[in-house]
């Protein structure tokens, strides 16, 4: 490995490789921006549920899990106290609906819609189960 010398650089700057200066220089204008600012405190409303429009398939996919289907048999499925927490079964089941309606049949793909999708994002309340937590529920 070598050492950085003063010489040394990454981009070039000033003039050509050749060592000749450029011919036609741009002068920059006063120009104004949009505001960019990396560090703002809100990217998303705060509800996930304004930025899905009335009708959308993934409101019709929360309300036939929480109004309509009878979730007991997923419930009793949990006997096991030791452990850390699993994701709500009502989660779990809306975000593989949406998947199977949608043609995300993957649970890795699954699983960055998560993190990507807002349409995922709003029936996993924003929680980005992993893979195997999806995998594991399927089965």
């Amino acid at each position: 490995m070598s050492a950085v010398t003063a010489g040394d650089q990454l981009f070039e700057t000033g003039s050509m490789a050749s060592g000749t200066p450029r011919s036609a220089e741009r002068v920059p204008v006063d120009k104004k921006f949009r505001c960019y600012d990396l560090d703002q405190s809100l990217l998303m409303p705060p509800s996930l549920r304004d930025w899905l429009p009335e009708g959308h398939v993934a409101h019709f996919v929360s309300e036939l899990v929480d109004e309509v289907l009878d979730l007991s048999p997923f419930l009793a499925s949990y006997t096991e106290v030791r452990g850390y927490p699993p994701y709500d079964p009502r989660l779990m089941l809306k975000i593989l609906l949406y998947g199977y309606t949608t043609g995300v049949r993957s649970s890795r793909k699954i699983e960055i819609r998560c993190h990507d999708d807002v349409a995922f994002r709003f029936l996993a309340a924003n929680a980005a189960p992993d893979f195997r937590s999806v995998a594991r529920f399927r089965k």
